[in-house]
């Protein structure tokens, strides 16, 4: 009953306006007065929620990303990706899909990947008689991958606040990133042979390797991080701050195009991304704690015991559930409410937390592409200057290829587990 009490009075702050961090840090503290525990518990959750070396990833891994941005790749990333991909049907689209899983080793976030990308990429689709709506359309699409292949700020925040492996986590993104990939480039390559839409004449060996000399450096974050753990060299958070260190070389040393102004932007924005992130982590602990406290999880997985016992059912369901929340809230949020709570459920059933943190980020950021929050769907509507019902309408058939992501993702853990394993060997348990 008191749990009930409590998401009712976090339901009702959100529906009359106040955000969610204070919403949940408000219905957080009326429980330990009803419970007649003292507020010092919340504060020694909060401060003991960011007392960890593991959670400094978090901003290092924007910071570097960020720099990468500054040190203005995105036109080198597009040329090599018409290099490689733009002689396929659907060309200047096709470019865009893997220019996308390259940025999602910089950046590791789907809203950075949609406005650097869409910026230069809209227009250029809608230049060559691509359709506005499908231009933006596949950039946020494939803007989903972003918080998939490492570096994955998604990943990290999911592996902190469930007390999940980040290197594992890490490392399981990249084979699910690139199954993403290739499942949207399938789906463009149909749709564009069906539609007429154009493409490149295929690029000649020494175009190829010019595109690739040009742009391979931007490839090289994903390779040092991974690289960095597999090799035991980095923990998470070292290989953060080696990513962090490779962009600032990349843009002082190499390309000479970061100016004092660039820092200064780059590090106000990470300061105030990760603030926000961190923020919601504190109030989010103690919420958890209570979640915990009043044995919700247990609740969740009695209740699901009772429908069935099959994991896969278990996980299709809670898919569902992740979906219906992404709705309505942004995915680093529903990840640091949700982990915690979810994470002791699968593991009753058996299923590989590793496994489920890569199943939950992209379900969840999925909901970064659907009304009526959306953020992407804003973010690429405004770049391609259309209405946001034609915005909408245009990703109805882009979910397709999502839904069959999010399935092979669901239906074969070893495309998530296969290199952690071969790595770290196989988890103790699941």
């Amino acid at each position: 009953m008191v749990v009930v009490t409590i998401f009712l009075v976090l339901i009702l702050l959100m529906v009359i306006g106040l955000p969610l961090i204070f919403a949940m840090g408000i219905a957080s503290a009326l429980y330990l007065l009803a419970a007649d525990i003292s507020l010092s518990v919340m504060a020694q959750r909060m401060t003991s929620a960011v007392d960890s070396f593991v959670i400094l990833a978090i901003p290092l891994f924007f910071l570097a990303g960020e720099l990468l941005n500054a040190c203005k790749l995105t036109e080198r990333i597009i040329a090599m990706s018409r290099a490689f991909v733009g002689h396929i049907h659907g060309g200047l689209a096709q470019v865009n899909i893997l220019a996308s899983m390259i940025f999602a080793g910089m950046s590791g976030s789907a809203t950075a990947d949609t406005a650097a990308l869409g910026s230069v990429l809209i227009p250029s689709m809608k230049k060559e008689g691509y359709p506005a709506p499908f231009s933006a359309a596949v950039t946020v699409s494939s803007a989903m991958i972003g918080p998939i292949i490492p570096p994955s700020i998604g990943m990290v925040i999911y592996g902190a606040v469930a007390d999940v492996s980040i290197g594992r986590l890490l490392l399981a993104g990249i084979v699910p990133g690139v199954t993403i990939g290739l499942i949207l480039m399938g789906y463009t390559y149909f749709y564009a042979r069906r539609q007429g839409l154009p493409r490149y004449p295929r690029a000649t060996r020494r175009q190829v390797l010019r595109a690739g000399y040009r742009g391979g450096a931007a490839t090289l974050m994903p390779v040092i991080i991974v690289f960095g753990i597999v090799s035991g060299a980095f923990t998470p958070t070292e290989a953060a701050g080696a990513a962090v260190l490779y962009a600032f070389l990349l843009g002082t040393l190499v390309y000479r195009n970061i100016s004092l102004g660039d820092f200064w932007s780059v590090f106000v924005h990470v300061s105030l991304a990760s603030a926000r992130i961190l923020a919601f982590i504190t109030v989010a602990a103690t919420f958890s704690w209570i979640m915990v406290r009043e044995q919700v999880p247990q609740l969740i997985a009695t209740s699901l015991a009772t429908l069935t016992d099959n994991p896969i059912l278990i996980l299709i369901l809670i898919v569902i559930l992740l979906l219906a929340v992404g709705l309505f809230l942004v995915a680093s949020s529903a990840e640091i409410v949700l982990a915690p709570i979810l994470v002791p459920v699968v593991i009753q059933f058996g299923i590989d937390p590793v496994h489920f943190g890569v199943l939950m980020v992209f379900t969840l950021i999925v909901g970064g592409g659907t009304p009526p929050v959306g953020v992407l769907l804003y973010i690429a509507q405004d770049i391609a200057k259309i209405p946001f019902s034609a915005m909408v309408r245009a990703m109805m058939p882009f979910y397709v290829p999502l839904f069959m992501a999010m399935a092979v993702i669901m239906l074969f853990p070893e495309l998530s587990l296969w290199i952690p394993d071969m790595v770290f060997g196989p988890a103790s348990g699941p």
